[in-house]
C-alpha cells in the first residue's frame, strides 16, 4: 500500500484538572502534508545511525508513522524508518527519476537546438562567476547551467554566449526564481539567459524581465519572451575562467542523423545554414 503525501495525525487523549474539575482533552485530528523537508530528512534517518533530532519534522514523521523510536538495553533511543517509511522513499526515487528523465531529455532537446542554429553547446559546465554581495563587494558564486552555447565564430565580439536553464517542474522553478545571485552569476558569464519551461509549469510574467522565456509545446520550443542581449565587457569575449572551463569540457556533438558522411552528396544540404563569421 503506498504512502499518501498527506497523513491524518491524531493527537493523544489527555486528562488533567482545571480549578479542582477534571478535564479531558478530545482528541484532535490534524492533517500533516508530506512535504519535501520531510521525505529529506527520511533519507537522512535512513542512511544514519538514527540519533533523534526532537524538532517539529521529526515528530511530524513519528505521528505519520513514517519513522519510529526504538530503545536499547541501555535505554538509548534511536530512529528506525517504518515499513511506510520505506515505501514513501521508494516513490520519492521514482518521482525523482522520472523528473530527471523529463529534465534531461528536454535539456538535449535544447542542446540540439542551439547545434542547429550553428552554435557550439555545452551541458553540466560548473562554472565560477563574480557577483556583488549583499554588502556591495564582490564574491565567487558557482553556477551550473543546463545548456551554455556559443556562436562557431572567429571573432570574439561575436561569440554571444547564452545560458539556458531548463525547468520541467513547477517547484523547481519557484525556488530558481528566489536566487538572485545565481541569475547574477549567468549573466556575468552570458550575454542572455533563458528560461526553457515545461508545457504549463510557469508563466512568462513570473520570469524576471532580464532574462527570457521559451516554452515546449508539443515537441516545438516557442519562445514567450525574447532574452535582452548585451555584450560582455571582456576583451576575449568571455571571462577568462569560462574559457578555462571551456578547453577542459567536451561540447555536446550534433546529433548522429544530421552528420554527414564521408562522400555524401553535400548538394542536399539546407540552404539556409548560419553563418560562421
Amino acid at each position: 500500500m503506498s504512502a499518501p503525501s498527506a497523513r491524518t495525525v491524531q493527537a493523544c487523549t489527555a486528562c488533567g484538572m482545571i480549578d479542582g474539575i477534571s478535564a479531558t482533552r478530545t482528541p484532535m485530528t490534524v492533517a500533516v502534508r508530506l512535504t519535501s523537508l520531510h521525505r529529506r530528512r527520511l533519507r537522512e534517518v535512513w542512511r544514519s545511525a538514527g540519533w533523534p533530532a526532537q524538532d517539529i519534522v521529526e515528530a511530524e514523521l513519528l505521528a505519520m508513522g513514517l519513522l519510529e523510536r526504538q530503545h536499547d538495553a541501555a535505554g538509548r533511543c534511536t530512529l528506525r524508518v517504518t515499513d511506510a517509511g520505506i515505501q514513501t522513499l521508494a516513490e520519492s526515487a521514482a518521482l525523482n527519476r522520472a523528473a530527471r528523465s523529463d529534465h534531461e531529455a528536454l535539456v538535449e532537446q535544447v542542446a540540439h537546438a542551439m547545434i542547429r542554429e550553428g552554435r557550439i553547446a555545452w551541458r553540466g559546465l560548473s562554472l565560477r562567476a563574480r557577483v556583488a554581495t549583499p554588502e556591495g563587494d564582490e564574491g565567487w558564486q558557482m553556477a551550473m547551467p543546463d545548456v551554455y552555447s556559443v556562436r562557431h565564430t572567429s571573432v570574439a565580439a561575436y561569440l554571444q554566449p547564452v545560458v539556458h536553464e531548463i525547468k520541467v517542474r513547477r517547484a523547481d522553478l519557484l525556488a530558481d526564481l528566489r536566487r538572485p545571485a545565481k541569475r547574477a552569476a549567468y549573466l556575468d558569464m552570458a550575454g542572455a539567459v533563458v528560461y526553457v519551461l515545461a508545457e504549463g509549469i510557469g508563466r512568462a510574467d513570473e520570469v524576471p524581465p532580464e532574462c527570457g522565456v521559451m516554452e515546449m509545446r508539443a515537441g516545438v520550443l516557442e519562445t514567450l519572451r525574447p532574452a535582452p542581449v548585451r555584450a560582455l565587457p571582456h576583451e576575449a569575449g568571455l571571462p577568462f575562467a569560462v574559457w578555462m572551463a571551456l578547453a577542459r569540457a567536451t561540447p555536446v556533438p550534433m546529433p548522429e542523423s544530421e552528420q554527414r558522411r564521408l562522400g555524401e552528396d553535400l548538394s542536399t544540404l539546407p540552404d539556409d545554414l548560419p553563418d560562421q563569421a
